[in-house]
C-alpha cells in the first residue's frame, strides 16, 4: 500500500491487506515509526502509537477509525485491559467496532500490547443504531 512504508512491522508481512470492500490491519504494536523502537512510557503509551499506526494505515485506503468494524487486542496482561481501553474510546468515538481481547504469553519486540483491526472501505452501518 502507497505511503505506508514506514509503519512495517515486519519486513515478511503486510501492514494492511484490501479485498473487494475489507481491509484487513495487521496487528499494530507501538513502535514508533522513525525509530523503529517500542514507545518508552508503558502499556498506555504503546496502546496509543500502536492505534495512531494504524491510523495512518487506515489512512492509505481512504479510511478512518469509523470505518473499522472489529478489533482485536492482544494483552501481556489483562490487568492492563482497562486502561488500555481508556485509551482505545480515545480512538474508537463512535459506530464502536466488535471486540476480542485476550493475553498472551508474549508480543513481538516485547510489547505490552497488540491491536489488529478488520475495516469496511466505504460508508458502514452501526447495527446497534
Amino acid at each position: 500500500m502507497p505511503g505506508n512504508d514506514c509503519y512495517f512491522l515486519l519486513v515478511s508481512c503486510s501492514q494492511a491487506v484490501v479485498v473487494d470492500r475489507t481491509m484487513y490491519v495487521s496487528g499494530q504494536i507501538g513502535m514508533d515509526p522513525v525509530s523503529g523502537q517500542l514507545v518508552s512510557g508503558g502499556v498506555l503509551e504503546e496502546a496509543k502509537q500502536a492505534l495512531t499506526n494504524m491510523g495512518e494505515i487506515l489512512k492509505s485506503a481512504g479510511c478512518d477509525y469509523n470505518n473499522v468494524v472489529k478489533t482485536t487486542v492482544l494483552l501481556a496482561d489483562m490487568n492492563d485491559f482497562n486502561g488500555v481501553n481508556d485509551v482505545y474510546k480515545q480512538f474508537f468515538k463512535i459506530n464502536f467496532p466488535a471486540r476480542a481481547a485476550y493475553q498472551v504469553a508474549a508480543l513481538p519486540r516485547g510489547a505490552r500490547v497488540e491491536i489488529e483491526a478488520i475495516a469496511a472501505v466505504g460508508s458502514i452501518t452501526d447495527a446497534s443504531a
